[in-house]
């Protein structure tokens, strides 16, 4: 008996039939019960602070407060988070003109007022300053034990309170994005971002590592020798809708947040996969490579070595990314952007880094809109469908090939039980 199985691919669908008696499982994100959502679970954390007094306990009249949130390249709506905030804050009597709402741009591009204006919310724009951080006027607050350089944009060094948001989901070489990563690489300079960042090439530095992950114990320790008051991150469902928040000490209540995400999306298997099928679920998140990477990293870690990576996705805007195009089209192999990237990081650059360790454990069969000539020239081999391309696998590695599927491959992360 076969399984029809189906995956997005841009505005349509891709099928394919699977073997039962191949099909290790097809991965779709666990059902949690879920109680307050949005600003009342906002609410609710700032009420019930981890490992931390209220906030409204912790600052004082006359301090300057600086909340350092995510720019617009992030999910995080920090435009729901900010009115109880403001409340907190002003509940313990801080002035408006103290408080500075830092948008975290790392070594992305400024934003526009009006940019600003939207992410911060109408509330906070009329109330507070909303700024971006300025990466060419920094602070040296220290240096962590890696030898990142902890420089940090004045606003925030400068500041007596510093407040953290963010919203917590997997991050394929910090281990969970959130926490002080607001600081480490949010308001530092591109030499400390390159610093942090050069680590991602170690096998330790991937998706739902905390602890055994140097770059994400080197973000903390930036993070420590900064000074962080408190922070507020939210966990969004896939339709961006705040479905828990968690709030107070910075690693304690971070921890707490990315225990509630693997309840959701870490999916926890008894062996890998020979084949692994897995898509980004359709359009919109497919337009290009450089966003189809997330559901290839998330496979990465259920396939066998010497196994084969079917990726499926539209593609249709090509590469998507400048940078990332350059490296991918210019580099004389794999192996050539495993090296670069651990001397130049370029944000880009370090998807096409990504893409090429995976190449280092699997074959990845490219089911796109892209040319086949192309697809070829960027290392991968191009399939006209997924039926085509399982069939070829199944040929390369034989019919007892077992087949693992990640329909929602962005979302859901694998785990190999030890």
């Amino acid at each position: 008996m076969a399984m029809m199985l189906e995956f997005g691919f841009g505005t349509g669908v891709q099928t394919v039939q699977v073997p039962e008696e191949n099909l290790l499982g097809v991965l779709h994100a666990n059902q949690v019960p879920l109680e307050l959502t949005g600003e009342a679970e906002v609410r609710r954390a700032l009420e019930a602070p981890i490992e931390s007094p209220r906030l409204r306990e912790l600052v004082h009249p006359g301090e300057k407060v600086a909340i350092v949130t995510s720019d617009i390249t992030r999910p995080m709506p920090t435009y729901k988070v900010m009115p109880p905030l403001l409340d907190e804050l002003y509940a313990a009597g801080v002035r408006r003109e103290d408080i500075t709402l830092v948008f975290a741009l790392g070594s992305h591009r400024k934003h526009t007022a009006e940019e600003r204006r939207k992410l911060a919310g109408e509330r906070a724009w009329n109330e507070i300053a909303c700024v971006d951080s300025e990466p060419a006027d920094c602070v040296r607050m220290g240096v962590t034990g890696a030898g990142t350089p902890v420089d940090i944009t004045r606003v925030v060094a400068e500041a007596d309170r510093r407040i953290c948001l963010g919203n917590i989901e997997y991050h394929y070489f910090a281990g969970y994005s959130g926490g002080a990563k607001a600081i480490m690489p949010g308001v530092s300079t591109r030499d400390a971002i390159q610093s942090n960042h050069s680590m991602m090439v170690r096998p330790e530095a991937c998706a739902g590592a905390l602890e055994s992950n140097p770059l994400r114990m080197d973000i903390e320790e930036a993070g420590r020798i900064c000074g962080i008051d408190f922070i507020l991150n939210v966990v969004l469902s896939e339709h961006k809708e705040i479905i828990r928040a968690v709030a107070g000490h910075p690693v304690a209540a971070h921890r707490a947040g990315c225990r509630f995400l693997d309840r959701i999306y870490l999916k926890l298997l008894p062996r890998a996969a020979d084949i692994v099928l897995v898509s980004q679920g359709g359009a919109p998140k497919d337009m290009n490579l450089y966003q189809t990477q997330k559901a290839l990293d998330n496979a990465r870690h259920a396939v066998k070595q010497g196994g084969i990576i079917i990726l499926i996705g539209s593609c249709r805007e090509g590469l998507g990314e400048r940078v990332f195009e350059e490296w991918m089209t210019r580099s004389a192999s794999p192996e050539a952007m495993i090296e670069r990237i651990g001397r130049d990081f370029q944000l880009g650059g370090h998807k096409a880094a990504a893409i090429a360790m995976t190449l280092r454990k699997a074959k990845i069969y490219l089911v796109s809109d892209m040319e086949d000539d192309f697809v070829r020239s960027i290392f991968l081999t191009p399939q006209p469908s997924v039926q085509t391309a399982l069939d070829c696998a199944f040929a390369e590695l034989g019919p007892q090939a077992t087949v693992l599927a990640m329909p929602y491959g962005g979302s859901t992360l694998p785990r190999i039980a030890d």
